[in-house]
């Protein structure tokens, strides 16, 4: 059966799946790769375990389902985005470890440049915010403190790319240095109005042109695997970053549709058609652009730790003992039981954006329990949910009627019917809620010329659909509590 195959790289885990052109899941693999912590606040991966265990995803997918290389109509490719990768254009050998998008150690630079009064100007030509979060201030610091690498890099020795652009080049044995649009638009050097590298800006912090690679649409023909690497030489057709890639899957295709991903980190993402735009607290990005088509636009809340709380109450206070035992633990109570948690565990994303922020648990007695805590962790997720959404709405005039979710905490009923009730609207959970890989097998359909936009959106179907049973008065009571957790976790390490 000829199908699409996916790539889907993510923090924690590299994914592959096959997909026919009805959009059916066809096969998954996915391999977890090693975390690197090396300071408070810093967040590292190694670029060569980040290919190892993603090719490694697409072998294991080939032997479990009896899938031929030559069976591959084209090759779609998402990400982990912002994670900053330079390596050396002949050899492929990376000059350090990657800068995950979590990691804060830019944190000071980036007030440097806000000191300076460039802040409105990155913002006004990217639509980003001067935060860590971004890869350009990663770029400087690997520029600045890593031996030889800036003379190298001004020699034209070495590339620089997010992990989409990382994943090309060794899949084409290194013959092509490219990324797309979307992934460009996180890295504060992309002018998201021209669709160009921006020279001034590159000259703000000071990283030559010559690293970066070349900026394309999201679905079109990028290059070619290599028949040595992958056993056929099939065409790279689509490429996107992994939240812009998860509104393509879901079909959010109209402005005014929004979806949130609920992974490591949680991500609302709304379409705001073929104009950007911007305000306080959210951040515009180039959503996608289809070959020959204008570039669409979205707002978006990052949101840094979603499940990963989670995580860190399995890994970090072992009260559970599998990230899917939270939901069952977290339903022993009928509520909060007054406990607010804040998981500012890498600083505070939108609408705060506090690097400086830092996790807390408040409204603790002696009647808190662990299923407290567990309660507390879901619930965070659909108010920091909630908080981006406002902050959305507010600068696109654009209200919300319905959100729809994927990623691996939207399977649990309780925090879906919480983010449902302290939303007010609908929640529509899709029946393929892997939107992310889904999306970049779109994207690379729509390159190969095997699919179009109103296909995708006839095949969009709902699995379960949530109503909001929550009075408002209950809602505002929460949520203003929740809001006064916020406030005693903001500026937490002084600068």
């Amino acid at each position: 059966m000829k199908s699409l195959l996916a790539l889907d790289q993510g923090t924690t885990s590299s994914r592959s799946m096959l997909f026919d052109l009805e959009g059916k899941p066809l096969g998954s693999a996915q391999r977890e790769f090693p975390q690197h912590f090396p300071q408070p606040g810093w967040v590292e991966h190694n670029p060569n375990d980040i290919w190892e265990s993603q090719i490694g995803t697409v072998r294991d997918l080939f032997s479990q389902t009896g899938t031929k290389p030559d069976d591959i109509i084209a090759i779609g490719i998402t990400n982990q985005r912002e994670t900053t990768i330079i390596w050396d254009r002949k050899t492929g050998k990376p000059v350090h470890n990657a800068i995950v998008w979590q990691d804060r150690r830019t944190a000071g630079f980036c007030d440097e440049l806000k000191a300076r009064g460039l802040e409105a100007k990155f913002s006004e030509k990217t639509g980003l915010v001067l935060d860590p979060y971004f890869s350009g201030t990663k770029i400087a610091w690997l520029l600045k403190n890593v031996d030889g690498v800036a003379q190298r890099a001004k020699a034209g020795e070495l590339a620089f790319g997010t992990v989409d652009s990382w994943l090309i080049y060794n899949l084409t044995a290194g013959k092509a240095h490219v990324t797309d649009v979307s992934n460009a638009s996180r890295t504060l050097l992309f002018n998201i109005h021209t669709l160009q590298w921006d020279d001034e800006l590159l000259g703000e912090l000071g990283i030559p042109k010559s690293l970066l690679p070349e900026v394309r649409p999201s679905a079109g023909r990028f290059a070619q695997a290599d028949a040595q690497v992958l056993g056929a030489a099939a065409p790279i057709t689509g490429d996107a970053g992994d939240q812009q890639a998860a509104l393509f899957g879901q079909a959010c295709f109209q402005a005014g549709m929004a979806k949130n991903t609920y992974g490591t980190g949680a991500f609302v993402v709304m379409n705001t058609g073929t104009k950007s735009v911007s305000g306080p607290g959210v951040i515009s990005t180039v959503a996608w652009q289809l070959q020959g088509k204008p570039a669409e636009y979205a707002l978006e809340g990052s949101i840094f730790i979603a499940g990963a709380a989670v995580q860190w109450l399995r890994d970090g206070l072992g009260i559970i003992a599998s990230s899917g035992a939270v939901e069952q633990l977290a339903a022993s109570v009928p509520d909060n039981g007054g406990v607010y948690f804040v998981p500012a565990l890498a600083g505070l994303g939108a609408p705060y954006w506090d690097a400086y922020a830092r996790g807390a648990i408040v409204g603790i007695t002696r009647g808190t329990t662990k299923a407290h805590l567990a309660r507390a962790a879901l619930e965070a997720m659909a108010y920091q949910t909630k908080d981006a959404i406002a902050a959305m709405e507010a600068a696109s005039g654009l209200k919300l009627k319905e959100l729809r979710v994927d990623g691996g905490a939207s399977i649990d009923d309780l925090l879906m019917q919480f983010q449902c009730d302290i939303l007010g609207v609908p929640v529509l959970r899709p029946k393929v809620t892997e939107t992310t890989a889904l999306g970049a097998a779109y994207l690379a359909g729509i390159g190969a010329g095997a699919l179009d936009e109103a296909t995708i959106q006839n095949r969009w179907a709902v699995d379960r659909r949530f109503d909001p049973s929550m009075d408002g008065g209950a809602r505002d009571r929460l949520h203003k509590e929740w809001k006064r957790a916020v406030e005693r976790s903001l500026k937490w390490i002084e600068a």
